[in-house]
């Protein structure tokens, strides 16, 4: 084998390893969908009281979406290599806080961690794709990222179910931090530095003591061993010097203290386990300020519409607040990027009508598919599954068999196709697979008709997400990649969380007009076959719901597919020969 087979080998082994990273966090996102009761429990938060549980699922959203630009951007200035094993680490982290977690705050602090590190690998991955590849070759790698992300949004729940079946919910997060922190050591071996061994150094023996005693000093306060707190001379350690806080005692203030001395030792020393120095020195070349004025506007949006409660309208009152602070932040975001000297998004970084227009597109593409993620297997529970969620979500499996052949079908399209017509045309199967699925029925989902509106939408998005990546790397500059591709994917990100929000508004205003026309259940309810009745009744008007939903994700699709054909038609076919389509 040449040298250059054993470099291009590599560096696939490199994109597939994170590939596969994208993929686990990807489903982490939705994870806690089975196990959100569990965890509530076992952080003290009564399980009638749902509404305090929200930070567990927005926290991780916030972590994923608002630091996204910067960690793209630091991605652009530091290498996709050490943002893929930064990144990695910090989801490692997060797991390993959430898997001890002990009360609301300590959970949510480490699912933030969890969604900032879940978050990076995406953009540093479809930067390398932009290393790793030509433009002309770019179609089908884009592709297949593409499609192992959304294929992982869904086996979220199912890897969550599996474990459950096992274990508790702590095992999730346990997994979690080993496989973070397996990939993250794969990454950095396959790295072409690490090979050659020209970045090999000594160990950096104080800083991996101070590190193992910040984490047992850690892991012994959130645990609290019983057999240490009923020593009379260990029990000790465990009194609050004042109040009633875990940190506030002896173990806590001792593993305060090693959190200190591994941080100044990292900053100080000449060669420490982590460059804290130097990371802080491309923090502030990255353009943390910018960074923290988008994140508190993503921010706003994300709980807006994160904290809604639709059945009364699109976003709460309070999310009337977020959204204003949104405004502001974004206000002052515009400001700082034409003043500073450096900003986050370098000016004239998405000038070109392709590359802003992904963003676009990209935003009613996620609206669209998070009506097929959720409502899908919601449908499937409202009618031949009602008392059984892992049956419910399999359904969803037809959709995700065909959506990676679509996407790795839309790569290698484009090279003779322009991307802008692969994408409405993909847009407009997904349409035109919701529209099939607004002709569903009671029994629908267990007939073999209802594949073809679930392979029809799957291989339709998955026509849509490479030709989209493609056009954006295609028309921004090699040096704001990470940073261009962080906004399509917090596009899409948003796109979903507005989308759902919306649609779910408009299906359950058609359930409760559907509603009105069932009688009261004691009129009908009189014995057991007049309660089935009652019951169907109500079905059909949980179906009417789901259908007034796949209508409104049509019309986004049909909007995506517009866009695309508009704003994408500059943007001309690879004209790649078929012979390096896969090569």
């Amino acid at each position: 084998m040449t040298e250059t087979e054993q470099v291009s080998r590599t560096s696939r082994l490199l994109l597939s390893m994170a590939a596969l990273a994208v993929a686990f966090a990807a489903a982490d996102t939705y994870v806690v969908v089975l196990a959100l009761p569990d965890m509530m429990t076992g952080v003290g938060v009564p399980i009638d009281q749902l509404q305090r549980a929200a930070p567990i699922v927005s926290g991780f959203l916030l972590g994923y979406v608002a630091m996204l630009p910067l960690i793209g951007r630091i991605a652009d200035l530091r290498g996709r290599v050490p943002v893929l094993v930064l990144a990695l680490v910090l989801f490692a982290l997060g797991s390993l806080i959430t898997t001890l977690a002990y009360d609301m705050p300590s959970i949510v602090a480490g699912r933030f961690l969890q969604g900032v590190g879940g978050g990076g690998l995406v953009p540093a991955t479809l930067a390398l794709v932009a290393d790793l590849y030509p433009v002309e070759r770019r179609g089908v790698p884009l592709g297949v990222v593409s499609a192992v992300q959304e294929i992982g949004s869904v086996l979220g729940p199912l890897f969550g179910a599996a474990v459950l079946a096992v274990s508790d919910w702590r095992a999730i997060f346990a997994i979690n931090l080993a496989v973070g922190l397996v990939l993250a050591a794969a990454i950095r071996t396959l790295a072409p530095g690490e090979r050659s061994g020209s970045r090999r150094r000594r160990p950096d023996v104080v800083g991996v003591v101070l590190l193992l005693a910040t984490l047992a000093g850690g892991a012994v306060v959130f645990l609290r061993p019983s057999a240490l707190m009923r020593d009379l001379t260990w029990g000790r350690l465990f009194i609050p010097f004042t109040g009633d806080g875990r940190w506030l005692t002896p173990v806590g203030a001792l593993t305060v203290a090693a959190l200190v001395l591994l941080l100044a030792w990292c900053w100080f020393a000449p060669r420490p386990l982590l460059d804290l120095r130097g990371w802080g020195r491309v923090l502030v070349e990255a353009d943390l300020v910018g960074a923290l004025l988008l994140a508190a506007a993503l921010g706003g949006v994300i709980l807006a519409f994160a904290t809604a409660d639709p059945k009364i309208e699109v976003f709460s009152p309070r999310g009337r607040w977020y959204l204003l602070g949104a405004v502001l932040a974004s206000a002052a975001f515009a400001w700082h990027v034409r003043r500073a000297a450096n900003p986050l998004v370098p000016r004239g970084a998405l000038r070109r009508t392709p590359a802003w227009g992904a963003l676009l597109v990209s935003f009613f593409v996620g609206a669209a598919l998070i009506a097929a993620l959720i409502d899908i297997p919601l449908f499937a529970r409202t009618t031949v599954y009602p008392d059984d969620q892992l049956p419910a979500a399999l359904v969803l499996v037809r959709f995700l068999l065909a959506l990676p052949v679509g996407a790795v079908a839309g790569g290698y399209l484009i090279r003779f196709i322009s991307p802008g017509l692969v994408t409405a045309a993909g847009m407009l199967m997904a349409a035109a697979g919701f529209v099939l699925m607004t002709r569903w029925g009671l029994t629908t989902i267990e007939e073999p008709i209802a594949n073809l509106a679930l392979i029809t939408g799957g291989l339709g998005f998955g026509l849509a997400l490479a030709p989209v990546n493609a056009a954006l790397l295609a028309h921004t500059d090699d040096d704001v990649h990470g940073v261009a591709s962080a906004f399509v994917v917090v596009s899409r990100m948003v796109g979903m969380l507005v989308g759902i929000s919306a649609l779910t508004t408009i299906g359950l205003r058609r359930y409760y007009a559907e509603q009105l026309a069932v009688p009261p259940v004691q009129e009908v309810c009189d014995g057991k076959s007049r309660c089935k009745a009652f019951s169907d009744l109500l079905r059909v008007a949980g179906i009417a719901q789901e259908h007034a939903v796949f209508w409104g994700a049509a019309g986004c699709a049909l909007v995506a597919g517009l866009l695309a054909l508009v704003l994408f038609r500059q943007v001309g076919p690879t004209r790649l020969a078929a012979r390096d389509v896969f090569s």
